[in-house]
């Protein structure tokens, strides 16, 4: 019990992201708390990940913390363990986890990668897709 507060507590400056985002699924969307995780989706926030999110086509889903946001329930559920991979790095790297994929991404690109199919944190998530 005490470690989940930590890791929920180690996590919180990326939840507080995801959070400022949830009233965008209150028009025509839905918020729950799926396994502990509260998980986002709606036509608005479709719109945010599809033309906010720099990659082709944008995204399914995007994890801040213990918050997923989706652009729709299949999208939600089809990412879960993917996602859910990303709440667990969340959960390690706190605070210091967004500067570390936006740096894995730099990272991936200067050696010749792909920004998102090259990072670190999405081949390790990518892993638990399978």
């Amino acid at each position: 019990m005490v470690w989940k507060v930590i890791r929920l507590l180690w996590a919180l400056p990326n939840t507080v992201l995801g959070a400022l985002l949830l009233p965008a699924a209150l028009r025509g969307g839905t918020i729950t708390l799926v396994n502990g995780v509260i998980e986002a989706q709606g036509p608005l926030l479709s719109i945010v990940l599809r033309r906010c999110v720099p990659i082709d086509g944008g995204a399914a889903a995007i994890t801040l913390g213990h918050i997923v946001l989706g652009r729709d329930v299949a999208a939600l559920e089809i990412t879960r363990a993917h996602e859910r991979a990303h709440v667990r790095q969340c959960e390690r790297w706190g605070p210091l986890f967004i500067p570390a994929y936006l740096a894995a991404s730099v990272w991936a690109g200067l050696m010749g990668g792909g920004a998102y199919e090259d990072n670190y944190f999405e081949r390790q998530a990518c892993g638990a897709d399978d």
